[in-house]
């Protein structure tokens, strides 16, 4: 023990030998881009290349990496026990509450012999305010845009990886399986988040990158609608999507439920949602384009005349996730122009709905993992919409 008791690396997602791995293929990564030292702020990107995890991420945090040479953590007075806990890194550069936290940033990077090398940051970082950036530059001169670097490295999954996505998608299952359970005529989407969130975290989940999506009647008919205390009346629709989390790994499921009479309209683009998932899955295989499922999806979809009803991506990446987002969409998309090549261990989540807009909602979704020979849907419930008799 140290640390004040806490063991170094004790609740770290993985061993050390594999975060030295990761920092050791970031490394070259970043030599073969021309940077001399990159600095770091996206959570999901120092999670994957320390192991560093906390809610805490609204305060300023940065992995300073050099190609050569130890690299430095800055990290928030408050953190720092956390950080022991879930990082091998021994040593970290400690702001205090009444510091700036950019000037600190800038001190260690002076001092560690850095302001003369070329330097990188991520431009596109949700967590890179402008003033931060300016200031930095202000300070240190001109930064390398590093944006998608680190990224490459989580595009394809490891063994130990896809366990973890696999263990998450058992926690949303859990909760799908009792949000659609808790589907009755007269209960309140507050039911059904409940029931579904108490669910996955009875099962194992962690809090997760965002909040559960569902709505019940005509909001249903509004994308990413949250609950909002809306109660399900007779002949009408539930739409359920949530994820769950298991070392910062994410999975995530939508299904769908309608009580009573279900309009032929509702009944025909729920068929064609199924099919179109289907057919994604289907065009899911190592060496095809990302761009492959969504055009064997939108295809059913034209097909069946819903083209004004599906304006979206079919499906994203998915595995590392903070707030505000469960996905790596902003990593890889299953969408026409997406050219690059699905390869085994690639995770994504697959969400086809279709919706008549301010009416109703309909659809379902996998996450799946790309195999040697296609791919691998990781829930089990029954994918076609539940009907609850009037």
């Amino acid at each position: 023990m140290d640390n004040n008791g806490i063991r170094q690396g004790s609740e770290s997602a993985f061993p050390k030998a594999e975060y030295d791995q990761r920092i050791a293929r970031a490394r070259k990564l970043l030599a073969a881009a021309g940077i001399d030292v990159m600095v770091v702020t996206g959570p999901e990107n120092i999670f994957y290349l320390t192991g560093q995890q906390t809610p805490g991420y609204y305060t300023f945090q940065a992995l300073v990496l050099p190609v050569e040479g130890k690299p430095a953590f800055v990290v928030r007075q408050l953190e720092y026990f956390n950080f022991t806990a879930n990082t091998f890194i021994a040593n970290a550069e400690i702001y205090q509450d009444g510091d700036q936290p950019v000037n600190f940033l800038v001190n260690v990077i002076k001092a560690r012999g850095w302001s003369s090398k070329r330097l990188a940051i991520d431009k596109r970082g949700w967590f890179l305010p402008i003033a931060t950036y300016e200031s930095l530059q202000d300070k240190l001169g001109a930064f390398h845009d590093g944006a998608g670097i680190i990224e490459q490295l989580r595009i394809v999954k490891s063994t130990a990886e896809i366990e973890k996505i696999a263990a998450a998608a058992s926690y949303v299952e859990a909760g799908m399986r009792a949000g659609l359970a808790a589907v009755k005529a007269g209960a309140s989407e507050n039911d059904f988040v409940a029931a579904m969130v108490g669910a996955a975290i009875s099962a194992g989940s962690e809090y997760v990158g965002m909040e559960p999506l569902v709505s019940a009647g005509r909001r249903s008919g509004v994308p990413h609608g949250t609950w909002r205390r809306g109660r399900l009346g007779m002949n009408e629709p539930v739409f359920l999507e949530m994820a769950s989390s298991h070392d910062r790994y994410h999975a995530a499921l939508m299904r769908c439920a309608w009580v009573g009479a279900m309009p032929q309209v509702a009944v025909d683009m729920e068929k064609t949602c199924q099919e179109g998932l289907q057919a994604a899955i289907e065009a899911i295989r190592p060496g095809a384009l990302c761009e492959a499922p969504h055009i064997a999806c939108q295809q059913v979809i034209d097909r069946a005349g819903y083209t004004d009803n599906f304006k979206k991506r079919a499906g994203y990446s998915i595995g590392i996730a903070f707030a505000p987002d469960w996905g790596e969409g902003g990593i890889l998309s299953l969408y026409t122009g997406v050219t690059t090549e699905l390869r085994p261990g690639m995770a994504f989540h697959i969400p086809v709905a279709l919706r008549v807009f301010g009416q109703f909602t309909v659809g379902v979704s996998e996450t799946v993992v790309v195999t040697e020979t296609g791919c691998r849907a990781l829930s089990a419930i029954d994918r076609p919409i539940l009907r609850i008799p009037g």
